[in-house]
């Protein structure tokens, strides 16, 4: 096997500032400006770790610096470098890497026709570029690293593309799967547009490989009144952090508050408090020594795909979910929502293995007033 590696630096930057995706310069610089840190060759790094240890020495073909060969050696391998860079566009470069999305696209070309399998690292826009680059003509799999996550076509976490890497070696069946991608600008405007953009090859592995995200059709008002009860039952006169969600929104709403779909909200005594905090503003709120009253986390699994935490919500950072507690996390989604996994775990991504650890197991999912299920919830 011989596995191609493109890493798209700035991937996911803008997820725990709160800034719902990280396409354009001018959203990575004001990413970095808000102190986000970029963590997809981390990540990379960590699928080839795992794909080490089930194959061994992987013969792996790579773009220059932090385009994929500075995760290759994190990972204990040998970089064969494929692609470089053009440095001489200086200031042009969309970002501190200096990498643009052309490079993606140049160098998922210039391995696509030497590998078995092309592994990319980054988000919903990655994905694109590697479609618009080798279309189906090469089976690949994303290293999911991004804050857009609709396409059918990532692990479900870094090791897990690690671990179905490893399996292509031994079971070569592939799939077509869907590039999905949302509207940033219209997102930020609170409108959720997403569109298809085409289908790539990846391995057949449906446990591993994440499902496209599902839109959810209108919750029933009975079902999300009866949530919003139950949490407002919970929570009482304390602090309760909404994750994004048209479940969350719409329970916002059966309180009586109006929020944005696709942030993280705060809510104090029942009324609204702060809209769309970022990471940093998160932890200050729940470690704030003049509020006793408490805080509580509210998160929705993503439709069809099962990501409680880490898909969408990277606001809600590690620790600021070790700041509140474990039992203090509370999952909510109708029965409906439940059901349409068909028996899939709720997933979880955090970042913090360690954590998502912590978190894992079976744990109440509220799903009604006065109603629950206990549901098996397992690291990505």
């Amino acid at each position: 096997m011989r596995y191609g590696l493109v890493v798209n630096p700035v991937a996911g930057l803008g997820g725990r500032v709160g800034l719902k995706g990280s396409d354009g310069p001018d959203v990575q610089a004001r990413a970095r400006e808000l102190g986000a840190v970029p963590r997809a060759s981390e990540r990379a790094a960590a699928a080839l770790e795992e794909l080490k240890a089930r194959v061994g020495a992987a013969v792996v073909l790579t773009a220059a610096g932090p385009m994929g060969e500075d995760a290759v050696r994190a990972a204990g391998l040998e970089p064969d470098v494929r692609y470089t860079p053009d440095a001489s566009d200086g200031p042009d470069r969309a970002d501190a890497s200096g990498t643009t999305a052309a490079d993606t696209v140049a160098a998922a070309r210039a391995l696509a026709r030497h590998v078995d399998l092309l592994l990319f690292a980054g988000g919903d826009g990655t994905a694109r570029d590697v479609l618009d680059a080798v279309g189906a003509s090469v089976p690949v799999l994303g290293v999911p690293t991004g804050v857009k996550m609709h396409s059918a076509v990532f692990g479900v976490g870094p090791r897990a593309a690690g671990e179905v890497a490893a399996r292509v070696a031994t079971t070569r069946a592939f799939t077509e799967a869907e590039v999905m991608d949302l509207d940033e600008e219209a997102v930020r405007s609170g409108r959720v547009s997403a569109r298809l953009y085409g289908h790539l090859l990846v391995p057949d592995v449906p446990v591993r490989v994440q499902q496209r995200k599902v839109g959810s059709s209108a919750a029933d008002p009975y079902a999300v009144g009866g949530i919003a009860a139950e949490l407002a039952g919970r929570v009482g006169a304390g602090q309760l952090v909404l994750g994004p969600g048209g479940t969350t929104r719409a329970v916002a709403a059966a309180l009586g508050v109006d929020v944005p779909v696709m942030g993280v909200n705060v809510l104090r005594d029942g009324r609204f408090f702060a809209a769309d905090v970022n990471a940093a503003e998160l932890l200050r709120l729940v470690t704030d020594d003049d509020w006793t009253g408490g805080t509580w986390i509210a998160v929705t699994p993503i439709g069809g795909q099962g990501f409680l935490l880490g898909r969408g919500n990277q606001q809600i950072a590690p620790e600021v979910l070790r700041a509140v507690g474990p039992d203090r996390l509370l999952a909510v989604a109708t029965e409906a929502k439940l059901a349409a996994l068909g028996g899939r775990p709720l997933l979880l991504d955090t970042g913090d293995p360690g954590l998502d650890g912590v978190l894992a197991g079976y744990r109440t999912v509220i799903t009604g007033r006065g109603r629950t299920a206990r549901y098996p919830v397992q690291g990505a």
